[in-house]
């Protein structure tokens, strides 16, 4: 996406990666779904409150990526792009995002 600048596509991918990798862990942890945006960061800020292996950065991850996710849905006008360096952090942060959310998921079934 980012070869072709479809940089809104690979914000909105960013995000839908961490918001379900959050999802998996939610559901790993308490056997329950948590759907909404609003939902999956106020359940994956719950359970990982205190926990050194979620920094901050991952902590805020999904609330920086769904305006990434925003923009490319619903925006339109001046203003209404992701820049290839926001696209570029938002997919870096995705994936760190992603393996720690597998991590921390491997370690609770382990």
């Amino acid at each position: 996406m980012l070869t072709m600048s479809y940089n809104e596509a690979a914000g909105r991918a960013a995000y839908l990666a961490g918001f379900h990798a959050a999802q998996a862990l939610i559901s790993e942890r308490t056997g329950r779904a948590a759907k909404t945006h609003r939902g999956v960061r106020t359940e994956l800020h719950r359970l990982t409150k205190g926990d050194g292996r979620v920094d901050d950065e991952l902590r805020a991850f999904l609330g920086f990526a769904y305006n990434l996710k925003a923009i490319a849905d619903y925006e339109t006008g001046p203003g209404s792009e992701v820049s290839p360096e926001l696209a570029t952090d938002a997919l870096e942060t995705a994936r760190q995002f992603v393996a720690r959310m597998a991590a921390l998921i491997e370690a609770a079934s382990a």
